[in-house]
């Protein structure tokens, strides 16, 4: 037997190749819904059977199956929760706002699982020093609970603040659990997860997978949320991961800008329940008792702000912030105005945006003149003329880096919190975002990006068509991963 197997090894491997590609390729089109994402794949397979096979194994199979969260209290936002017409809210938005925002909130009612909810408050931390002194000043004064999940937790001096506030925390007698993603946490190193372990705080990973004996986080299932809810009260959310270099006191004047929010009123519980499912997943522990206890408290009056916690990532949430996105786009009438560090938006959103600027809303752009990210940089740079053709202006914004991922619609509807405007944050991370639909915050945002397009320079087709050909090239090669970068 032995001796055979040694004589025809060449043909036992074409054919144990051919197999696995057969096995990839039928899953490839019996699971994938973008037509453009099975045709790639399965084009990958038949060029080179074994190695594409394998690569498919690890990159291409959604791994995510998230146990069914049926013991989660109904107060912390069940799946039904969104289809339930609001009567009271929708007449509110047609009176302040007209019919076409009415059915932006249906659409949210149907694509989210969490409903659009009155009496929220939102302030806005615009720099690292100001988000990180009031989270962990909220920290320190818990009382029953602290939450806590990020991409990043880096084992720095902001990082060592934050442990030791939920030290001190946990030290009170507070319920403390921290989640940090898989790939995040090894930003630093080594990372801070001992420190969090010796101070005696709960902490563990999201999607720390183990595959063929070895720990391996599948780098594109990763949890890129920033949720920090504190006796489930009061939450902070946004762009802002956990490390110096955003913070002026340790990084220096140079330091990368980004914007965050606290957050209070009904949004909170959904912002909780939240980071609670994605606990659970990881941990398999559902928080339960008086320390977790939530419930949705009546509005206040006189606070009509609308917002909804919107959960995307690769499962039953897939592509939720790319659904309200197309239909935000669809109801502008004057204005869009987008902040993105990382701005590599599918066809579609770009047919969206390019759609809207020919009906005459103007659409404003604005992405870092210097990038942390240089491929990302690149590629963006090579589909800035798919929008620069139809009636919408980029802009390069000068000085340090800034993260932020803001958008505003018409002064009246906001799109804030950890998405970015790339496959990644569409399609592939975990991301939680927040839908506000109230003037003054939209105004703020505006303000946001208006005072970075005052000092941004304007991106054209004569300054992308005068680099040199052999640069316009590669940018386009490297565009062509965009969808993995």
């Amino acid at each position: 037997m032995f001796q055979a197997i040694a004589s025809h090894w060449s043909t036992l491997i074409l054919l144990l190749s051919l197999a696995m590609a057969a096995v990839g390729i039928v899953h490839a089109i019996m699971t994938k819904e973008d037509v453009r994402a099975a045709t790639g794949w399965v084009g990958v397979m038949l060029l080179s059977p074994f190695l594409g096979a394998i690569i498919y194994a690890i990159a291409g199979i959604n791994r995510i199956r998230r146990a069914t969260i049926s013991a989660m209290r109904p107060s912390a936002g069940s799946a039904d929760e969104g289809h339930n017409r609001d009567v009271a809210v929708e007449a509110l938005i047609e009176a302040q706002f007209g019919q076409r925002f009415v059915g932006l909130k249906t659409l949210g009612d149907r694509v989210a699982r969490r409903p659009l909810t009155s009496g929220n408050t939102i302030a806005v931390l615009e720099t690292g020093d100001e988000a990180y002194t009031a989270m962990c000043r909220a920290i320190d004064s818990a009382q029953k609970s602290v939450l806590l999940e990020t991409y990043i937790f880096d084992n720095d001096a902001v990082g060592q603040m934050f442990v030791q506030s939920l030290s001190a925390a946990v030290e009170r007698g507070v319920a403390v659990r921290v989640l940090i993603d898989a790939v995040g946490v090894r930003y630093s190193v080594p990372s801070i997860l001992k420190q969090l372990r010796e101070a005696n705080v709960a902490v563990d990973l999201f999607n720390g997978n183990i595959v063929m004996g070895l720990r391996l986080p599948y780098a594109n299932l990763r949890t890129h949320r920033k949720v920090v809810v504190i006796d489930a009260t009061v939450a902070f959310t946004g762009g802002m991961n956990i490390r110096k270099g955003f913070s002026a006191e340790f990084a220096g004047s140079d330091s990368s800008r980004d914007t965050h929010f606290e957050v209070t009123g009904p949004v909170v519980v959904d912002l909780f329940s939240v980071a609670a499912e994605d606990w659970r997943f990881a941990s398999n522990e559902a928080l339960k008792g008086d320390a977790w206890q939530v419930e949705r408290a009546a509005p206040p009056p006189g606070q009509p702000m609308l917002v909804r916690a919107v959960a995307t990532g690769p499962d039953a949430a897939n592509e939720t912030n790319h659904k309200l996105l197309m239909g935000a786009f669809s109801v502008a009438r004057k204005s869009i105005r987008i902040m993105s560090p990382y701005f590599l938006p599918d066809r579609e959103l770009i047919s969206a945006l390019t759609t809207a600027g020919a009906r005459g809303v103007e659409i404003d752009i604005v992405v870092p003149a210097v990038n942390n990210l240089f491929l990302v940089d690149r590629a963006m740079t090579a589909q800035f003329d798919q929008v620069l053709k139809h009636y919408c202006r980029v802009w390069r914004h000068q000085g340090p880096f800034d993260h932020s991922k803001l958008m505003a619609i018409d002064g009246a509807w906001a799109y804030v919190g950890s998405s970015n405007l790339d496959a990644r944050s569409l399609r592939l991370n975990f991301e939680i975002d927040m839908e506000v639909l109230d003037a003054n915050f939209a105004r703020a945002i505006e303000a946001r990006i208006d005072a970075a397009i005052a000092s941004a320079k304007p991106v054209t087709l004569e300054m992308l068509r005068a680099r040199a050909f052999v640069i316009r090239v590669l940018d386009r090669l490297l565009w062509l991963g965009s969808p993995y970068l």
